[in-house]
């Protein structure tokens, strides 16, 4: 699966506000041999995997959770929404492969769709984009409040006048009822991990760009929970233009919550000029957050630093070592003669002296 694509899609299908929730399904149909099932689906209650369903199982399995007696129902719904996205995705990959002559190898079909609850708990569009090969497709929209069908072909149309009213109906009265009906029972299950509040940690780092003297400003915000947030990098208190910043991208982090960073790069001129500060709002705090430029030193230069500091005392360690052992010989040359003489007091020590005898010559 081509994870961009997967990003891009994920992006698309519900734009959803800060304080509404989303259940979300990534379907894929694979033609051709692979060790992985012929169809999987992956159910996402907001950042959460709710829980997996595939073409050998035949049976959703549910992540993390308990059991309960309501989860029968989830269960039954399960089996007969999959069952008829699966024979769906089969027959419009099917298609898609003669349409574009294909005739052998691996081609995957991928969907994503879902519905949404707004921030006062209203029912909101549920949206479906399918994708082939890592190619963007179709697109199809349902609004339940206005009983609205929208859809746009990039593909020729499977379905005609006739089928598109049957489609319209299943929508209307079975798929997004049994979405909405999840997506409730699950919030109120997963209450605690999903509605969760987590501050972000905002900071405003700058690393000096050797190559060019200037120095790359980073609006950086990690830690926090929900996604949803509004980072802002201003330069004299007016917001820089998106076009001029890299990043932005939101991230996860190990531990279930998000990071995103923004960049812009800066001559030395530029960086004296003006003053750089960064903003953050999010559901977590009732003010933003306003930050000016960081001077603790980012990992990379703080390791730099680091090994300076350690090749210094190694160096230090060195001479230190090389003075003591100087010391040692020369201390050892000035009492090298006295050790001789006490070398030969002690050979003749153990020496018994005689008398002197008179001997008497007749």
């Amino acid at each position: 699966m081509d994870l961009l694509t997967l990003i891009c899609l994920l992006l698309f299908v519900l734009k959803t506000d800060a304080g509404s929730h989303s259940l979300l399904v990534f379907a894929t149909f694979i033609i051709g041999d692979t060790p992985f099932p012929e169809f999987s689906a992956v159910v996402m209650l907001d950042d959460v995997q709710l829980g997996y369903y595939d073409s050998n199982v035949r049976v959703f399995i549910l992540r993390g959770l308990k059991s309960e007696p309501e989860d029968v129902t989830l269960q039954e719904d399960a089996g007969v929404v999959f069952g008829h996205v699966n024979r769906g995705m089969k027959y419009r990959a099917s298609h898609l492969k003669q349409r574009f002559n294909h005739t052998g190898g691996v081609h995957v079909q991928q969907r994503i769709t879902g519905c949404e609850l707004l921030e006062d708990d209203q029912p909101g569009p549920m949206a479906i984009k399918d994708a082939f090969n890592g190619q963007s497709g179709d697109q199809l929209s349902f609004t339940n409040d206005q009983h609205s069908f929208w859809s746009q072909w990039q593909w020729p149309a499977m379905w005609d006048k006739l089928q598109l009213g049957q489609v319209k109906w299943l929508y209307e009265n079975l798929y997004h009822p049994i979405c909405l009906r999840t997506l409730r029972t699950n919030l109120k299950k997963q209450k605690n991990r999903v509605m969760r509040k987590v501050q972000p940690r905002v900071r405003l780092l700058q690393k000096t760009l050797p190559d060019s003297g200037g120095a790359k400003v980073t609006c950086l915000a990690t830690g926090f929970y929900p996604r949803h947030i509004n980072l802002t990098l201003l330069r004299d208190g007016q917001p820089v233009s998106d076009h001029q910043i890299t990043g932005g991208e939101l991230l996860p982090n190990g531990d279930e919550t998000y990071q995103m960073r923004k960049s812009l790069e800066v001559s030395a001129e530029e960086l004296q000029k003006h003053l750089f500060t960064c903003t953050a709002e999010h559901l977590s705090m009732d003010n933003k957050i306003n930050v000016n430029i960081d001077t603790k030193p980012e990992l990379d230069d703080l390791t730099s630093v680091i090994t300076v500091i350690v090749v210094v005392i190694g160096a230090c360690l060195i001479v230190l070592a090389a003075a003591i052992y100087l010391m040692w010989q020369r201390k050892g040359s000035r009492t090298s003669p006295q050790s001789s003489y006490t070398s030969a007091s002690s050979k003749y020590s153990n020496t018994i002296l005689l008398p002197p005898v008179s001997i008497q010559v007749s």
